[in-house]
């Protein structure tokens, strides 16, 4: 088997790809096109334009998932789990994929831990808007009195870094890293600034939930949420028995270089590479990382989307109130410049919101919401379309030749899934 290549003068470093792709395919349970109103000729061009993006070599595995009108219509995976980095010698022995590989979902964590925070909400021992020092008092120095829970969840609390520590024993040290964001000055006025908290959040909600519920937000995650809901998964990391089982993640695409590695350095606290090989770690997969180690498939993070997307109902059974998914999901702010991230982006409250041209979900996917993880991981519900979809993958690229496969791969799920009256 040939090594893996370093082409261009961009040095892309990619990973190897079969010539024949139906050697690492495989497709779980799926309903026929004809049950969520499309065809069959829709789903094919969907899985065309995955294997488009897949052939780049940016990602040893991708999986796709697509639901409309309740109905599972594609449930696939491409690649490998195991040994088919790019930096994987040669002689590696490699896993295939299967749909039910657990894979780390990131960033897309966070609107799973803000849906247990509105869960809390709605059963009446939290409220969004109460500051967050009622419930941790230490937190309430340093200017960061008046930061709310609505502040956390729309990245405006002022806390958007972790002053450049992003290491592995921080991220694993509960009681370190809230006592390091209790003790934080707020780089802004809480409220005021739009700038995604990429890390730091997800443990102050953690820590909130822990605090009034006296069980820590995995298993609050798991009993009201994840049981309900079927899952087998879908949770904060994994036991230390299945750590093997989860898809290795792979840093590929060109090197990251200025201003992208400082914003980096600015939101994780590590580089871009460190952070894909982070993620592989077992004390990383096996900790409570609420804002970015949930791990768990395509398809519960599409179940997941649709019982939202369904009011808060799976399977006749209602686990959140429509009010409540409505309150989460609707429009926090317009569109402006994150701080952060550097993009024009719209919020709701815990979740990233859809758009016309500038979207994490594809143009024309305003009514859309959902989250990014780690800019390769794209999971969201469409209103207009009736659609809950997931696209998750194990290459890390930033900037590379991908982009316009991947476009390519988010804009033919939106033309191909049709509005709804």
């Amino acid at each position: 088997m040939p090594r893996p290549r370093v082409l261009s003068r961009f040095r892309h470093v990619r990973c190897w790809v079969p010539a024949d792709l139906t050697e690492v395919t495989r497709v779980g349970n799926e309903e026929d096109p004809a049950a969520g109103g499309v065809t069959q000729d829709d789903i094919d061009a969907i899985w065309t334009a995955t294997k488009r993006l897949f052939r780049r070599g940016l990602h040893p595995l991708v999986t796709v998932c697509v639901r409309r009108n309740g109905h599972l219509l594609m449930n696939r995976s491409l690649g490998w789990s195991h040994g088919a980095g790019p930096d994987s010698p040669p002689t590696a022995p490699r896993t295939i994929a299967t749909p039910e590989t657990p894979i780390c979902m990131f960033s897309a964590s966070k609107a799973i831990t803000a849906m247990v925070v509105h869960l809390l909400d709605e059963d009446g021992v939290l409220h969004v808007d109460d500051r967050v020092a009622d419930y941790i008092p230490e937190f309430g120095c340093n200017g960061k009195d008046r930061v709310t829970l609505r502040h956390v969840l729309t990245h405006r609390a002022g806390i958007p870094t972790t002053g450049g520590r992003g290491d592995l024993a921080l991220l694993t040290d509960w009681d370190a890293i809230v006592a390091l964001l209790c003790e934080a000055e707020p780089r802004s006025r809480p409220g005021q600034t739009l700038s995604y908290h990429a890390l730091t959040g997800g443990f102050i909600l953690g820590e909130v939930v822990r605090r009034v519920t006296g069980k820590d937000v995995r298993t609050v995650l798991a009993e009201r949420i994840l049981a309900p809901l079927g899952v087998a998964r879908l949770n904060y990391g994994v036991p230390p028995a299945d750590v093997p089982l989860v898809a290795e993640n792979h840093f590929t695409g060109i090197p990251v270089f200025p201003p992208f590695t400082g914003v980096a350095r600015f939101v994780l606290g590590m580089s871009f590479e460190d952070a894909a090989e982070i993620s592989n770690e077992p004390t990383f997969l096996t900790s409570i990382v609420p804002s970015g180690n949930v791990v768990g498939t395509a398809e519960e993070m599409s179940r997941f989307l649709q019982m939202l997307l369904d009011g808060g109902v799976w399977g006749g059974r209602r686990i959140f109130e429509a009010r409540t998914v409505h309150r989460a999901t609707q429009q926090s702010s317009f569109r402006e410049l994150d701080l952060s991230l550097l993009l024009p982006l719209r919020y709701g409250i815990g979740f990233m919101l859809g758009g016309r041209h500038v979207s994490p979900f594809g143009p024309n996917t305003q009514a859309a919401f959902g989250h990014l993880g780690l800019m390769n991981i794209h999971c969201w519900a469409d209103r207009w379309r009736n659609t809950s979809v997931a696209v998750v993958t194990t290459g890390k690229p930033l900037v590379s030749d991908h982009l316009p496969a991947l476009h390519g791969l988010l804009s033919t799920i939106t033309d191909r899934m049709p509005r709804v009256a």
